[in-house]
């Protein structure tokens, strides 16, 4: 970038390594303080190929590996129809679906208020960077602040559910939230789980609602005691400074340099705790070497 003069090699090879690592960490402050990339709103190289790198980094390098595998092979002829595995369609599917979605509805609520100066393909960009950002990557082309509560929830949400397994990313991951709906439409319609004409395995449902039921009371928890820490900001500020902490995501409605002491530690806490997983958290207080015995089941009315 020309404006980063003499150091923008350097200054750009930190913002790429940031970017793929989902870090969401700039030196950009001489520029403009606290403003992460908000100069670049209009810049459709720079955001797009940020956007490029955060994607790159959440879908996994399981994803990517077998997507070069899947492109050499293919290349190569050496199968007749290479297939991509279960994980990696689920990936894919899962992330190209919430990138749309984040980015319409960012779109449509954010219109006429924040993105009001810009033109239509720079409201564009604005929102398809926001609907990647919130996937934990932490960078910001709009004020995160300023933003409307419905859009904050919709960031909220996104960042909850994080990017992909095996990723750079935090969150419950895409194919926990993929497999949450399979199994609620599986039980729903009272047929068995699967997605691509593949069978999802039987424990795949009942690890991704420990994972999720864990995460949301590790959110709930923390927004509760954030709300007492610091009963000067607001219950949707405080969810959303949680959940990016959970998510491990960066992006902050302007409230973290103001946080006391105690509400920082907080966030701290919730940061290791998101990053190495709540389900893995928990496991570590507990040790067995699994059940002898046996127990006759029981019946128990549900909904």
């Amino acid at each position: 970038v020309p404006m980063f003069g003499g150091k923008g090699i350097w200054i750009s090879v930190f913002l790429s390594v940031s970017a793929y690592c989902n870090a969401g960490f700039d030196i950009l402050g001489f520029l403009k303080p606290d403003a992460s990339l908000e100069l670049f709103v209009g810049d459709p190289l720079v955001c797009l190929t940020i956007c490029c790198l955060i994607i790159l980094g959440g879908i996994g390098f399981i994803v990517t590996v077998d997507l070069y595998n899947w492109g050499r092979k293919r290349v190569r002829k050496e199968e007749r129809r290479p297939h991509l595995t279960l994980h990696t369609r689920i990936v894919l599917v899962s992330t190209v679906s919430l990138l749309v979605l984040g980015t319409v509805l960012t779109l449509g609520l954010e219109y006429d208020h924040t993105l009001k100066d810009l033109n239509f393909w720079e409201k564009l960009n604005a929102s398809f960077f926001q609907s990647v950002t919130a996937r934990t990557a932490g960078y910001a082309t709009i004020p995160q602040g300023e933003l409307g509560d419905a859009t904050k929830l919709v960031t909220i949400i996104l960042m909850f559910i994080g990017a992909s397994p095996g990723s750079t990313g935090g969150g419950i991951k895409t194919s926990t939230l993929f497999v949450l709906i399979q199994g609620i439409k599986s039980a729903a319609t009272n047929r068995s789980e699967k997605a691509f004409h593949n069978a999802i395995p039987k424990d795949a449902f009942r690890k991704a609602s420990v994972i999720t039921l864990l995460a949301v009371a590790l959110v709930s928890a923390g927004t509760w005691l954030m709300a007492i820490l610091e009963p000067g900001i607001s219950l949707m500020d405080a969810l959303f400074e949680v959940t990016s902490a959970f998510g491990t995501v960066g992006l902050s409605t302007g409230i973290t340099t103001d946080l006391g002491v105690g509400a920082k530690l907080l966030s701290i806490s919730i940061m290791y705790i998101g990053r190495l997983g709540p389900l893995t958290v928990a496991s570590l207080w507990y040790f067995s070497r699994g059940e002898h015995i046996s127990f006759p089941e029981g019946n128990i009315s549900i909904g």
